[in-house]
């Protein structure tokens, strides 16, 4: 519980306390951010710090490097970067109520991700966001092994045991699809996962999954995982 003790430190302004920078990059690492019993996602679950490509890992967020001085977040739905926190903190993270400039924990984020943030004329990065779910063509289920292993182990663990996911909330892949003709009859299984995976939580199907853009999974790596997991 170190975390609860600096944030006590930096409301107090004692003159030992961490450093808010390094509280807030201790913040961006802990699920505990949110307040939530039920939340098990950080901004780390979603976000690299470095720009420098991670060919084990396909995050639904984009690298976080630079990110502070943007124009805009969200493929420009968000034109504050508090905004652009709130809306992970409140849509995936189970937070009560966004997080305001006063917030010491904000505070903290701020110093942190300014601390990453050489660039300060970083621009806005494109966010291609699928409004209307279609089906794609058939993949390589070889492909789609590495591409499971990439995107979707961290939360979701071993596809048929589950073992290493993230939460007991997250589903156990793919046998929770043998669910999907009763919760979603007359829709194919193909097309409820590529929902679950481009519209995220959104739309009351994907619990708080984040979304998936077209530039953090592409239409070809969605192919593939469909295939891995037998659609």
């Amino acid at each position: 519980m170190r975390w609860l003790w600096v944030l006590g430190a930096l409301v107090a302004g004692c003159g030992g306390a961490t450093p808010a920078a390094e509280f807030g990059e201790a913040l961006f690492q802990d699920a505990r951010l949110s307040g939530s019993q039920y939340n098990s996602f950080s901004c780390a679950t979603c976000h690299a710090t470095s720009a420098r490509p991670e060919p084990d890992r396909m995050l639904a967020g984009y690298p976080l490097e630079n990110v502070a001085f943007r124009q805009t977040w969200w493929g420009g739905y968000e034109t504050d970067l508090l905004g652009a926190v709130n809306f992970c903190y409140l849509s995936f993270m189970r937070g009560v109520s966004p997080l305001t400039r006063e917030d010491p924990k904000a505070r903290a984020l701020y110093e942190y991700l300014v601390r990453i943030s050489p660039d300060t004329d970083a621009p806005a990065l494109p966010f291609t966001v699928v409004k209307d779910i279609q089906d794609v063509p058939a993949g390589d289920a070889g492909r789609g092994g590495a591409v499971y292993r990439a995107a979707c182990q961290t939360c979701h663990g071993a596809t048929h045991t589950g073992e290493g996911r993230l939460t007991s909330f997250a589903s156990v892949l793919p046998e929770v699809m043998d669910d999907y003709d009763t919760l979603f009859p007359g829709v194919p299984r193909r097309l409820v996962v590529i929902e679950k995976l481009r519209h995220g939580s959104f739309f009351g199907v994907g619990g708080t999954m984040p979304l998936y853009s077209r530039e953090a999974l592409s239409d070809e790596d969605l192919s593939a995982v469909l295939a891995f997991l037998g659609l």
